[in-house]
């Protein structure tokens, strides 16, 4: 199994990032995915939940209406979309299934 993500990077508060994360060597099409976020000096955090099928979605309060997470089961991708960034939304963003993470993106906002 393997995830790798991208689209990280630095961006001024207000601004958006897309993040990516491809997934190999599992079933893709049946797998819940999650991201998860972990900032400086902080415990990793759950951010977003997207069903197998993209019919559900359950995010953290905070990123609520700034956030959106989707898939393509066809090009086995995961997306995160997030706008309105606060410097805040600064940390390493990774993806996962079951027990497997990526190595994660670092996105940092600045003021």
């Amino acid at each position: 199994v393997q995830l790798v993500e991208s689209g990280g990077g630095l961006v001024q508060a207000g601004g958006s990032l897309r993040l990516s994360c491809t997934g190999s060597g599992f079933d893709f099409r049946s797998a819940g995915m999650r991201w998860y976020r972990q900032p400086p000096g902080q415990e990793r955090e759950w951010v977003a939940t997207i069903t197998d099928d993209g019919e559900f979605t359950t995010y953290k309060p905070s990123v609520l209406g700034r956030f959106r997470i989707s898939r393509d089961n066809v090009k086995r991708l995961l997306y995160l979309e997030m706008n309105n960034l606060k410097p805040e939304d600064t940390a390493v963003y990774s993806c996962n299934t079951q027990t497997y993470w990526g190595k994660g993106t670092l996105v940092t906002v600045s003021l």
